[in-house]
């Protein structure tokens, strides 16, 4: 199915107008391959009949936004950034007396709980905050919920293990038939809270970042916007980890970090 361009920039600018989510730049070839597949899920045939229904229906609506904004994610995915995270960042962020922590584009939460388990290893939990956002309401309540399918756990382990783990992983959750509950005292310092990068604003003063596999969803001009909050989002000297194929070089504000791991695309503020 091919959608037009000029067509498509509209429906987005209304659903702008209409709803407040801004994806006028999402890259493009991203954005237009999962409405297509929306569309052929549901029938839809046009855009003009897309249109019709997800400014009319906010529940289809919403069901965009979930197709949009899905991402790939699992706990303590890409095991080498959060050794990284352990060797080269928790012992700097240990001088603060108290640490608030942003994962930005958190989508289904797994991301959030490998943060709270290497930060409760490394005693740094519970002088801790974390907060967890993402534009998806959706994944925001699975993440909210902590529940994940047991045929996961093998390949969690691994990764855990990969980080360095220093416990058993499966002391941090409860199985239940096919199904995992992460333990609440992992929960009591993570706040889930919606925000989205196109259009909200900074909310707070944090010393660690994490927004990994999200700015690819970005046109460049987005990226950098995105780049510019996390620097105003950042005191001194504050870390920001993004994701494998993500980096800051088109990004004016490259030169006010420094990189503290090059592979791992983590990076401390400068200036």
């Amino acid at each position: 199915m091919n959608l037009d361009s000029k067509k498509f920039r509209e429906l987005l600018e209304s659903i702008q107008l209409v709803y407040g989510y801004d994806f006028t730049d999402y890259a493009e070839a991203s954005i237009t391959r999962r409405v297509t597949h929306f569309m052929s899920v549901r029938k839809i045939e046009s855009l003009d009949e897309l249109a019709r229904i997800v400014l009319k229906d906010e529940k289809i609506f919403e069901e965009l936004v979930q197709e949009i904004s899905v991402t790939v994610t699992e706990v303590f995915r890409d095991p080498s950034f959060y050794k990284s995270l352990r060797e080269n960042v928790t012992k700097r962020l240990a001088t603060y007396p108290f640490i608030k922590i942003w994962i930005a584009g958190c989508a289904t939460g797994e991301e959030v709980y490998s943060i709270a388990i290497l930060f409760k290893e490394e005693e740094l939990l519970n002088r801790s905050i974390i907060y967890a956002t993402d534009i998806n309401q959706k994944s925001l309540q699975i993440a909210k919920e902590g529940v994940y399918s047991i045929d996961n756990m093998k390949n969690y382990t691994s990764n855990y293990q990969k980080t360095g783990g220093k416990k058993s992983f499966s002391e941090y959750y409860k199985a239940k038939y096919n199904s995992v509950l992460f333990d609440k005292s992992l929960k009591q310092n993570i706040v889930f809270s919606p925000h989205n990068l196109a259009v909200d604003k900074s909310f707070n003063e944090f010393q660690l970042i994490i927004c990994r596999n999200v700015l690819i969803y970005f046109n460049q001009q987005l990226q950098n916007k995105a780049i510019h909050l996390f620097y105003e989002s950042l005191c001194p000297f504050g870390f920001l980890g993004l994701g494998s194929k993500e980096s800051l070089l088109f990004s004016d504000k490259k030169k006010q970090f420094e990189e503290v791991d090059r592979k791992e695309k983590i990076f401390i503020k400068s200036t």
